[in-house]
This record gives structure tokens, C-alpha cells and sequence, in this order.
């Protein structure tokens, strides 16, 4: 089973779509996608990456945010 990993390109604006198999250290890119290609996803990684950054941040809210990004990620996929 692999979790798929979400970062943010701020220069080029763009989402990088990574996975990794549960437990290793290795990385897999995916590929990356432009925020006019998936705005939604785009703003889904830039909250995630926001409950990242907080000084107090919530384990919580930052578990269910990466879910929501998972679950946009694939469900844009599906519809390609």
C-alpha cells in the first residue's frame, strides 16, 4: 500500500504528486501539475502545506487535509 505525498513548487505554481509504499524511505514521483490544471487540488496543498507551517500545529487537522488532498488528487485522476 502506498500514501501518496503532496509538496508545492511556489516558484512555478505547481503541485508535485509523489508515493511512497508504507514504512520505506523511498520517495516515487508521480508528476506535477499546474495550479490552471487542478486549482482545487493547487489550494487543497497550499492549506496542507499552511496547517504544516503553524506554529501549533494540529496532527489532527493536518491528517484530514492530507485526506481531503488524497481524495481530490484521486478523484481528479479517475475523471481523466
Amino acid at each position: 500500500m502506498s500514501t501518496l505525498l503532496f509538496a508545492l513548487d511556489a516558484s512555478s505554481r505547481e503541485v508535485i504528486v509523489s508515493e511512497s509504499a508504507k514504512g520505506s524511505l523511498k520517495i516515487q514521483f508521480i508528476e506535477r501539475l499546474a495550479e490552471a490544471e487542478d486549482p482545487l487540488l493547487y489550494q487543497a496543498v497550499a492549506t496542507l502545506t499552511l496547517i504544516a507551517q503553524a506554529p501549533q500545529m494540529d496532527p489532527a487537522l493536518f491528517k484530514a487535509m492530507d485526506k481531503v488532498c488524497q481524495l481530490i488528487y484521486t478523484n481528479q485522476n479517475r475523471l481523466k
